[in-house]
């Protein structure tokens, strides 16, 4: 399961970048071609409920996803895709994969590695699509799961995200939406 270079990394872009859950050696800015982070995944554990579903993060096809690799020790790799096996695939909206993904040191310096990542499953019902902004600000509003809110999930996305000097405009506006979702509609 490691790359050519015989290490083992995650790429994570969502709760991944500031809560990995596993041990790691080394992380690393990264970006991968192919993919996009886009709210397009309905919650209804981590970060909502069946009733009142959340929206979270899915890499969706098409674009380009910056976020963070993560490489793991030889020794721990069974253990952190089990980990990461139990947490992400909770339901079958997500499907594991091995990717190319560009990582950056320190200096600047980039090179390529394969990692570990979830991409969206088109099919699965908790797949939302296109939904427009009010929809989504609405989940995004009422929503609370085992992990808490999905607003609280929202503003860490975009607060990592400008911790790497990124703006996504349109989670931007969708936290937005969500500030002028009335007050009797939000928790």
């Amino acid at each position: 399961m490691t790359d050519g270079n015989g290490a083992f990394w995650v790429f994570g872009y969502g709760s991944l970048m500031w809560n990995p859950g596993f041990d790691h050696v080394e992380r690393r800015r990264a970006r991968l071609h192919g993919y996009r982070r886009r709210p397009c995944v309905a919650s209804v554990h981590y970060r909502g409920a069946p009733d009142r579903p959340g929206v979270v993060m899915g890499l969706d096809r098409g674009g380009t996803c910056r976020g963070f690799a993560y490489r793991v020790a030889a020794e721990a790799v069974a253990g952190v895709v089990g980990y990461l096996d139990a947490r992400e695939l909770i339901y079958p909206v997500y499907r594991r994969r091995r990717l190319p993904v560009t990582v950056f040191d320190d200096s600047g310096a980039r090179r390529r590695v394969t990692a570990l990542t979830y991409v969206v499953d088109r099919a699965d019902p908790l797949y939302l699509g296109d939904r427009d902004l009010a929809c989504l600000a609405a989940c995004v509003a009422t929503a609370r799961g085992v992990a808490g809110s999905s607003l609280a999930y929202l503003r860490q996305v975009l607060h990592h995200l400008h911790e790497m000097g990124i703006r996504d405009r349109r989670l931007e506006a969708l936290l937005a939406a969500v500030a002028a979702v009335p007050r009797g509609e939000s928790t």
